[in-house]
């Protein structure tokens, strides 16, 4: 379970990285639509794992490659939006939430339950 502190750091960093990836995300995944479902932090507030949706991505691991070789870029945009506000910068690491495409899966199934058999 996380503390407060970290729920609230975590979500800072989520809005605040949201708003970098409107504004400078084409430099780094193209025009690709990314949104941060989540972040999470540890407890000292040194790390920050962030969950991305990508919408009809076809290589998801070339978006967190791109990412990953830009991580650096994106921490220094991060720490001059929250500089004020927090003493820790954390490192980032981001991972694919593909959850939506589970959920696009799990729809069709229900759809094609529902054809009559004979219009398969």
């Amino acid at each position: 379970m996380d503390s407060v502190r970290q729920q609230k750091y975590a979500r800072l960093i989520q809005k605040e990285l949201g708003e970098i990836f409107q504004r400078e995300g084409r430099n780094w995944f193209g025009q690709n639509f990314i949104t941060i479902t989540s972040a999470r932090v540890t407890p000292d507030l040194g790390l920050a794992r962030i969950q991305l949706s990508m919408f009809k991505v076809a290589e998801p691991k070339l978006i967190l490659k791109q990412l990953s070789i830009h991580k650096n870029e994106i921490r220094k945009a991060l720490g001059l939006r929250i500089g004020k506000q927090a003493r820790i910068i954390p490192e980032l690491e981001f991972f694919h939430d593909d959850s939506l495409d589970y959920v696009e899966k799990i729809e069709k199934i229900f759809k094609n339950l529902n054809i009559p058999p004979e219009e398969k």
